[in-house]
């Protein structure tokens, strides 16, 4: 376990649960989410160094995955067209992929469904303090961006949700490193069965090597971009850009 890990991980979850009584209230405080977040540049520079990035996440037997997965952020987008879509089952959903690619896509659930599905059980480690082992289906994020032919140009990924913050759709994103990291996928599937409402559907970002509020519910829109400048406030996330938290999340 590498020295950003442990620092990260022992600080937010506190070992005998130093945050796991009060986080919510203690990540509210600008000062403890300075402490906790703090120097972007720095922290994003430091753990890079340390962590081989192309390494797996851990992954486990079904026998240890957790009873009960939590669902946690937005539980259901409540809006007026993602209750349509849901109530057709997401038959008329498109996933749109665009941004600097040659071949931009509009896919179905139906259409990702027939890519080559990758079946991971790994742990969610979520900014909170609390985490779970569950069992996530679906496509390699690396092999949508392939066949959407992404530009050389494109430095990140850019994900758009149906869930709203402030009236304006959730985003969040990636670098290509992320993105085309092999237990990146576009998860349709949870423990067994379709992916449920609280839980994202009908489709979710899995990024394993990251934190849990980088693995955006809800996807819409998957853009292709070469800077983050223009994307929310420029720092690449809603919680970057309103509560400073790290857009590199790295665990």
């Amino acid at each position: 376990m590498t020295a950003g890990l442990i620092g990260r991980r022992t600080i937010l979850t506190g070992g005998a649960g130093l945050l796991l009584a009060g986080c919510d209230r203690i990540i509210e405080q600008p000062t403890a989410r300075k402490i906790l977040f703090a120097g972007e540049d720095m922290q994003k520079g430091l753990q890079r160094a340390l962590m081989d990035r192309g390494a797996l996440a851990p992954e486990y037997r079904r026998d240890q995955m957790s009873p009960v997965f939590r669902t946690n952020g937005t539980r259901n987008p409540g809006t007026p067209e993602y209750a349509a879509l849901a109530a057709n089952r997401f038959e008329d959903w498109r996933l749109t992929v665009g941004g600097l690619v040659a071949k931009p896509l509009s896919l179905s659930l139906r259409q990702i469904g027939e890519f080559p599905a990758r079946r991971q059980i790994t742990r969610h480690d979520c900014v909170e303090g609390w985490s779970a082992i569950g069992e996530w289906m679906g496509p390699m994020l690396g092999t949508i961006l392939k066949a959407a032919d992404i530009s050389t140009r494109a430095r990140y990924v850019v994900f758009t949700c149906a869930d709203l913050y402030g009236g304006q759709p959730y985003y969040e994103s990636l670098d290509l490193i992320d993105a085309f990291h092999p237990q990146t996928i576009l998860a349709w599937g949870m423990n067994g069965r379709l992916l449920d409402i609280g839980h994202g559907a009908p489709l979710r970002l899995r990024v394993e090597r990251q934190l849990g509020y980088k693995h955006a519910k809800y996807l819409m829109r998957i853009d292709a971009v070469e800077s983050l400048d223009n994307i929310g406030l420029g720092k690449g996330g809603y919680w970057e850009d309103h509560v400073d938290y790290d857009w590199y999340a790295g665990i």
